[in-house]
């Protein structure tokens, strides 16, 4: 899941620092349904949008004003019903903040873990992967998004994980399904998949106190071949960037690398939206950026993160619906994401949300 992170044309701003989690060295507690994204302009620090930027009438702009995209004939998402909340079993062990009802806090601080830490996150990885393979196989067109949910739902606590969105700051489900010009966030509702979506699901499992995350964009149906050259593209801008971590080397190399492939191919870079650590915390330092960037830091031997790069067929601006989670691209172009929860290593680094 993206970093907590939301997006905007904000004027209106709270400075704080740029992690978040609900658990952890609390500096601050903000409404994490206020949503916070990331200012390439100042270092280290989130941005509350505005008002404005929300909701889903204020992200049509004059001419565009119409349930048709300019130059498509693939109309606009718009939100469908959302089914009860799902329960979890009792005995399933929840994140810290699914039990405090609080608002989420801002923790920092690296993902370093020692040998048992380590085979903990291999674990939850790993039945993340699992969770994602499988939900990816129930993209097809008349299934909705909620059926999903409750797929995913359902395989998480058979095998004793908690899904870690569910609560998580208010979202209101277990799993991520953000379907064409959705950037990220979406949440699962009745709408039905269309021949020719592109749909993300991002499926985050807390299994014996660690956090696994990870998240693939899927073809339903029938895809044009400027969607999947999209797709591709991302998924291959991901893997390039993976190919480069190791102990000591810059975190804004990840950015550089990703935002050079992207640049090749003519897409969009969304800036807004981070990588994270991951771990015992859902979201923790470091701040990974998927573009072009000189911020400070090195990767550091047995520390865990996610790489999730966003790109774009055209704006990267994002704009916020109502429900205060999803977030779309302005001009309503498609997006695609992959994302995986990465260890660094001796050698390299260790994809651990891989089946």
């Amino acid at each position: 899941m993206v970093g907590g992170t939301g997006a905007g044309a904000a004027t209106i701003q709270v400075q704080l620092r740029l992690i978040s989690s609900f658990i952890g060295n609390c500096r601050s507690r903000q409404p994490l349904h206020n949503l916070f994204r990331y200012n390439p302009g100042q270092k280290h620090v989130l941005m509350r949008q505005s008002r404005p930027f929300t909701g889903i009438t204020n992200f049509l702009f004059n001419k565009r004003n119409t349930d048709e995209i300019q130059n498509s004939t693939r109309k606009r998402l718009k939100p469908g019903k959302l089914s009860p909340r799902r329960p979890v079993p009792n005995h399933i062990i929840k994140p810290p903040y699914v039990a405090s009802k609080k608002p989420p806090g801002i923790a920092s601080g690296p993902e370093v873990h020692d040998e048992k830490g380590i085979e903990c996150m291999r674990a939850s990885g790993k039945l993340a992967a699992q969770v994602l393979q499988y939900a990816g196989t129930l993209v097809k067109p008349g299934v909705t998004t909620d059926a999903i949910d409750q797929e995913v739902h359902q395989m998480i606590i058979d095998n004793g994980a908690y899904p870690s969105p569910l609560g998580y700051g208010g979202f209101p489900k277990s799993v991520c399904t953000s379907v064409n010009e959705c950037i990220c966030h979406g949440i699962p509702d009745s709408r039905e998949l269309e021949d020719g979506d592109i749909v993300n699901i991002d499926v985050t499992v807390y299994l014996n106190g660690y956090h696994g995350d990870t998240s693939a964009t899927f073809f339903c149906g029938d895809v044009s071949d400027e969607a999947k050259k999209l797709v591709q593209v991302t998924k291959e801008s991901l893997y390039k960037a993976i190919s480069i971590c190791a102990p000591g080397v810059e975190l804004n190399k990840i950015g550089k690398i990703i935002h050079a492939h992207a640049d090749e191919h003519g897409y969009g870079v969304v800036e807004q939206f981070v990588g994270h650590g991951v771990g015992r915390l859902f979201h923790s330092d470091p701040v990974v950026l998927h573009y072009r960037n000189n911020e400070r830091g090195r990767m550091m031997l047995n520390q865990t993160f996610t790489i999730e790069p966003m790109l774009t067929m055209g704006s990267i601006h994002p704009r916020m619906w109502d429900d205060n989670w999803t977030v779309v691209t302005e001009d309503g172009s498609l997006s695609a994401q992959f994302e995986h929860t990465i260890l660094i290593t001796e050698n390299g680094a260790e994809i651990l949300t891989r089946c």
